[in-house]
């Protein structure tokens, strides 16, 4: 009996070591996982992610490392595997990486929405019209007009506007386009007293240094600007963090971080930057 007893213990403490082992294994795992976060400028530049992103790696112990560029850049990172997770605003272009299995669980994470600004003497005379006249008469009149160029989702947008009011301005010496996210070209459309068009959110986080420049269109439903964070898929990527990808995706639509997506910008600006989907 006294040596079935030794045996068990025996057995037991192993068994408690192996444990203990696998645990602490997993722990220094866990210390060390990092993921990609493909994103575009504009969450980046509102600040909204300075706030989220520290809780999601305090609650997880993952540390994330932010690339913030134009929503096409960051599309693009995710058709190749470059990056764990993407957090865009082009729902076209997204879609693309949804059918081709690129990405994988996509969801709906909030929304904004676009604006046209501009000098407030506003010399094209384009205050309070619907977007596509707006365009129309900043063409017409040869204002200056400020576009980002380089492939991202506000980029898109500008495209897509420009195609519906059946205009080509890229060749234009009053189109300028500056290859570079919102914040630096809202700060060279101040300074050419030109028309741009910006999500509303990095827009606010800059309207302080930009006193002269006004919002001149605005509530035209071809204004909505949908944001989505997606999985880069593991079974096609394999070195991608997949796990880790599908937490953040979690994390993003979960109640806490929505409503911190919702209170946003409410104190410093006294309205939201980005509201919340209601299912």
């Amino acid at each position: 009996m006294k040596k079935t007893f030794k045996l068990g213990v025996y057995f037991l403490l192993i068994y408690v070591l192996a444990a203990c082992t696998s645990s602490n294994t997993q722990e220094i795992e866990t210390q060390s996982t990092e993921i990609i976060l493909a994103t575009t400028t504009s969450t980046q530049d509102s600040g909204l992610l300075d706030v989220l992103i520290p809780m999601f790696e305090k609650q997880h112990n993952i540390k994330v490392k932010t690339i913030a560029v134009g929503t096409g850049q960051a599309l693009a990172m995710g058709e190749k595997g470059e990056a764990d997770v993407l957090l865009t605003h082009a729902p076209s272009s997204e879609e693309k990486l949804v059918q081709n299995q690129d990405v994988i669980y996509r969801k709906r994470v909030m929304y904004n929405d676009f604006i046209l600004i501009g000098p407030a003497a506003d010399p094209a005379g384009i205050n309070g019209r619907d977007v596509k006249t707006a365009l129309t008469k900043i063409f017409e009149t040869r204002s200056t007009f400020v576009s980002r160029g380089d492939d991202s989702g506000t980029h898109k947008m500008e495209l897509n506007l420009w195609d519906v009011a059946e205009l080509e301005p890229g060749t234009q010496s009053w189109y300028i386009e500056t290859g570079q996210g919102m914040g630096s070209t809202l700060q060279l459309s101040a300074e050419k007293d030109g028309y741009l068009l910006t999500d509303r959110a990095t827009y606010l986080a800059h309207a302080k240094n930009m006193e002269h420049m006004a919002v001149l269109v605005e509530g035209d439903q071809k204004l909505l600007n949908i944001y989505h964070v997606m999985q880069v898929n593991q079974d096609k990527y394999s070195f991608v963090n997949g796990e880790a990808g599908k937490l953040f995706v979690e994390f993003m639509v979960s109640e806490e971080a929505q409503t911190i997506i919702k209170n946003f910008g409410v104190e410093q600006y006294g309205q939201p930057l980005f509201f919340q989907f209601t299912e």
